[in-house]
C-alpha cells in the first residue's frame, strides 16, 4: 500500500470524501457533525493522505495541527472494496508516525457515539487513545466521542 501526501484534486479521492461527508450526515445530527469537506481540508494547518493499492483508492486520513504541541486527526475513511483489509490501521499508524515526527505531545479526535462508529472507537483504543473531554473547539455532546493519545517524547 502506498500512502502519500494529497492535493485533493482528483476526482476518486473528492468521490470518497463526499461520500464520507454524507455518510457522517446520514450516521449524527447535523449540528454533531464534524467531517470537513474539501475546501476545509485544503487549509494549510491540514495535511491530508490518501492510500493506494495500485491505482485504486484504498482511503485516506488527514492530520490538523491545533497548536505547536497538540494535532486532531480528520477524516479517516476506508473505501468500501477495502474495507476490512487493514487500510485504516496503516493509514493511522502513517498519521501517528508523522505526529511524532513533528514532535507533537498529543493527537486527539473525535468520532460518533452511535454504534455506527463503535469500529473506529475500538480501532483507536487498540492504538492506544483513551477517551477525554472535548478539546479545541469542540463542547460536550451526547453525540460525539473524544479520545486522546500522548505521544512519547
Amino acid at each position: 500500500m502506498r500512502i502519500m501526501i494529497d492535493d485533493l484534486t482528483g476526482a476518486e479521492v473528492i468521490g470518497l470524501l463526499a461520500a464520507h461527508v454524507a455518510e457522517m450526515l446520514d450516521n449524527s445530527p447535523e449540528e454533531s457533525m464534524h467531517a470537513l469537506d474539501v475546501d476545509a481540508l485544503r487549509k494549510p494547518e491540514i495535511t491530508f493522505w490518501s492510500a493506494w493499492e495500485g491505482d485504486r483508492l484504498a482511503g485516506c486520513g488527514a492530520l490538523k495541527e491545533l497548536d505547536p504541541t497538540h494535532a486532531e486527526i480528520k477524516s479517516m475513511r476506508t473505501t468500501a472494496e477495502f474495507r476490512g483489509r487493514g487500510v485504516a490501521s496503516q493509514l493511522l499508524a502513517h498519521i501517528l508516525s508523522a505526529a511524532e515526527a513533528r514532535r507533537y505531545e498529543r493527537v486527539s479526535l473525535e468520532t460518533g457515539a452511535s454504534e455506527f462508529y463503535l469500529p473506529a472507537v475500538r480501532l483507536y483504543e487498540r492504538y492506544g487513545f483513551e477517551h477525554c473531554g472535548p478539546f479545541a473547539d469542540y463542547t460536550e455532546d451526547p453525540h460525539s466521542v473524544f479520545m486522546t493519545l500522548a505521544l512519547p517524547r
